[in-house]
C-alpha cells in the first residue's frame, strides 16, 4: 500500500461535491455537459456529478480518488485531486455509436494504452494553483502505478491546455496519439486531445 502523508489522503464519500468540481475541471467541462443531460427535475449538473462521485463503484467513484489538502483563508480544504486506476488489458470493445460524440475521441485514446495506470482526472482548484500540487499528485500517480504492476502511466489532455501539457512533459510524459476535440457547449479548448504516457522501468 502506497504510504500517504499529509496533505495527501484517500478521498472520502464526504468529498463528493468537491470531487465533482475537480472532475469537471479535469474534463474541460465535458462532465458537466453530460451531467446536465442526466439531471432530474430541479437538479444541477454539479449535484449529478456529486451523486456519481459518491457511488461505491464506477470509474468516477470516490474510491478511485486521492486528494491533496491545503490551508488558507477558508481553513483546511481539498485543493486538488487525482482519480485513476489500472486499465484492463485487453481494452474492452466499445460500440462508439452508443456513446456521446464528445466522449468518442477520449475512448479511442484510452484504448491505445491497455494495461496502463490511467490518470483519468487530475486537477487543482484555480485558487490553489501555483503551489506545486499538480507535481505532487503526479508523483503519487507514479507510486500508485508502480504498486499496481503497470508498466506505463497514461493520461489525456487538451493540446491547447499548454500549462498542463508542459507540466506533464517536464515530468517525463510523451505524446503517443491525438484525436480531434469534438465541440460541445462551454468547451474551453479546440484542437486535439493528446494521449500522453510515461514508461515505468
Amino acid at each position: 500500500m502506497v504510504a500517504l502523508n499529509p496533505p495527501l489522503r484517500r478521498a472520502e464519500k464526504a468529498d463528493a461535491r468537491v470531487l465533482a468540481r475537480l472532475i469537471d475541471i479535469a474534463g474541460e467541462g465535458i462532465p458537466s455537459f453530460l451531467w446536465a443531460q442526466a439531471a432530474k427535475s430541479g437538479e444541477t449538473p454539479l449535484q449529478v456529478g456529486a451523486r456519481r462521485a459518491g457511488r461505491e463503484e464506477g470509474s468516477f467513484s470516490y474510491r478511485n480518488a486521492y486528494v491533496i489538502e491545503a490551508k488558507g483563508d477558508r481553513g483546511p480544504h481539498v485543493a486538488g485531486m487525482l482519480l485513476g486506476y489500472r486499465q484492463p488489458n485487453p481494452y474492452p470493445e466499445v460500440d462508439l455509436a452508443q456513446v456521446p460524440g464528445v466522449v468518442r475521441p477520449l475512448i479511442e485514446l484510452e484504448s491505445l494504452a491497455p494495461g496502463s495506470w490511467f490518470a483519468n482526472a487530475l486537477a487543482v482548484l484555480p485558487e490553489d494553483r501555483g503551489r506545486n500540487f499538480g507535481s505532487r499528485l503526479l508523483v503519487l500517480a507514479r507510486a500508485l502505478a508502480e504498486e499496481s504492476g503497470a508498466r506505463q502511466i497514461s493520461l489525456i489532455v487538451a493540446e491547447e491546455n499548454a500549462r498542463a501539457v508542459q507540466l506533464y512533459a517536464r515530468c517525463g510524459y510523451r505524446t503517443i496519439a491525438r484525436r480531434p476535440v469534438v465541440s460541445y457547449p462551454g468547451a474551453a479548448h479546440g484542437g486535439a486531445w493528446l494521449l500522453m504516457v510515461q514508461d515505468i522501468a
